[in-house]
């Protein structure tokens, strides 16, 4: 196991990146919730615990169906006036993102899902995302084909 770890981080320092996240995604982020699923817990009591992550999952889910509902009549609406929904296209992948996030049991993927729902957060996410999806396309690491050719 320490072995595959040190290989992780010395191909991420190459400049492979995605193998290191992916392996914080799947393994140290699950861990992480499950080691303050259980302090808090054991603090709280089990009941409690599961009643909090149900409850946020719950909010989430509802804020989230809310503000894409929302998000889809904008991108309906400027669509029906001849205008491209950009910003609203971005907003409605960042809250179906937020609601997939809100829906995995945990309270950091609970707290990362509700960053995400907030108008102000989302915006400055919104605002990274622009700017490494700019750096890609500079680098020349996405390519954007547009038809008819």
């Amino acid at each position: 196991m320490f072995n595959y770890v040190k290989k992780l981080f010395t191909t991420a320092s190459k400049g492979n990146h995605m193998l290191l996240k992916l392996f914080i995604a799947f393994t140290l982020i699950p861990v992480a919730e499950i080691y303050l699923l259980i302090k808090v817990g054991y603090s709280i009591g089990a009941l409690n615990t599961v009643l909090i992550v149900i409850i946020t999952a719950f909010v989430g889910a509802t804020l989230a169906r809310i503000q894409g509902l929302q998000t889809m009549i904008r991108i309906k609406t400027s669509l029906q006036q001849g205008i491209t929904p950009t910003e609203d296209l971005v907003d409605a992948f960042i809250i179906f993102l937020a609601g997939i996030v809100l829906l995995t049991p945990g309270f950091i993927t609970d707290v990362a899902g509700l960053l995400l729902l907030i108008p102000v957060t989302r915006y400055h996410f919104k605002r990274y995302l622009r700017a490494k999806f700019d750096e890609w396309v500079r680098n020349q690491t996405v390519h954007i084909r547009r038809f008819p050719e």
